[in-house]
């Protein structure tokens, strides 16, 4: 009987940002082009920091600013992954991501690939802060982290390798605009830290699992996915961003779908946005509610109008409104 392969390929997916970005001057940290160089330039420089024992291929799915990310690089990336996953060879994957929607891909990918693939190889994201050109950049160390993070033994289920910690996709967020420590993961802490190419864990990578139906069998790939809005409540709300999505129900030939509120304190929101999400939710469009702070979940009442996403971030609670109004293939 033939052994059994062990993998030994790590695959490197490049979708541009700010870790590809290039300026005219090697000082400067913010007027830059993201997604200019290359994945396979990109992954020349850090390769070493993985054992001989591991063979390293690069695939560039996409060369965008990530402020920019659309369904269509979604979709693309998501079927890579799955490929790559799938291969028994491919040990963990890596993608390099601008980080402006770093934390949105994450947890898309997450909720998105099966189960079974995720728990038994990693993929890790990571981006950097400043652009390859700089003086000072902080894009090879984070790869090299992401690389050796990878393919660590304890790894599993989709994270975030930045500036030295392990996040997970449920709980990463940006919170700074410049610093190179610009990633968290609020009150959960991170799952580790990676120092000197040695990955240091505070929890096990797997225990964060998704809440409520597995969504791995949605239609990924149909032409047009629900489109849904984020609206905030704020104090002198008075629900005429809601009334004005639904006076243009249909834009760009995509109806609106669902609107997701970021809430205040435990998801509450102002009675005049309150009465116009009615009208919404009464015309077929889904509301889900969640809190616009930065910390805490939303605990549920028994006079609450809306569901309420838990404790998902604003922008993640509409990716998961997203992915459950896509229709299941089966």
């Amino acid at each position: 009987m033939a052994e059994k392969q062990q993998p030994d390929v790590l695959v490197v997916l490049g979708t541009g940002g700010t870790i590809a970005g290039l300026s005219g001057a090697a000082g400067d940290n913010v007027g830059y082009a993201a997604g200019q160089v290359a994945v396979a330039s990109l992954v020349q420089g850090a390769q070493a920091a993985i054992r001989d024992s591991w063979k390293i291929e690069s695939e560039q799915v996409a060369q965008i600013d990530s402020k920019d990310m659309e369904v269509g690089v979604w979709r693309s990336l998501l079927a890579r992954c799955r490929h790559h996953l799938s291969r028994p060879e491919v040990g963990a994957i890596v993608v390099t991501h601008g980080t402006d929607t770093l934390e949105e891909t994450a947890y898309f990918l997450w909720r998105s690939l099966p189960a079974a693939l995720i728990d038994a190889k990693p993929l890790v994201l990571t981006g950097a802060m400043r652009p390859a050109s700089s003086q000072a950049a902080d894009g090879p160390q984070n790869l090299r982290d992401a690389m050796a993070l990878a393919v660590d033994p304890g790894s599993r289920g989709v994270v975030v390798s930045f500036a030295g910690q392990v996040h997970s996709a449920l709980s990463v967020r940006k919170t700074h605009s410049y610093r190179l420590d610009a990633f968290d993961s609020g009150e959960r802490g991170p799952l580790g830290w990676i120092e000197e190419g040695q990955v240091r864990w505070s929890r096990p990578a797997q225990v964060d699992q998704p809440a409520g139906r597995d969504l791995s069998d949605r239609a990924f790939e149909q032409a047009a996915w629900p489109r849904v809005e984020l609206v905030h409540s704020l104090a002198c709300s008075d629900g005429a961003i809601v009334d004005a999505l639904l006076a243009q129900r249909v834009h760009a030939g995509r109806p609106l779908a669902g609107i997701v509120v970021a809430g205040t304190g435990n998801g509450t929101v102002h009675q005049a946005l309150e009465a116009a999400l009615a009208r919404a939710s009464q015309a077929g469009v889904a509301v889900l509610r969640t809190t616009r702070c930065a910390d805490g979940p939303v605990l549920l009442r028994s006079d609450d109008r809306f569901p309420a996403a838990s404790g998902l971030s604003p922008v993640k609670a509409r990716i998961e409104l997203m992915l459950e109004l896509l229709p299941a293939t089966a």
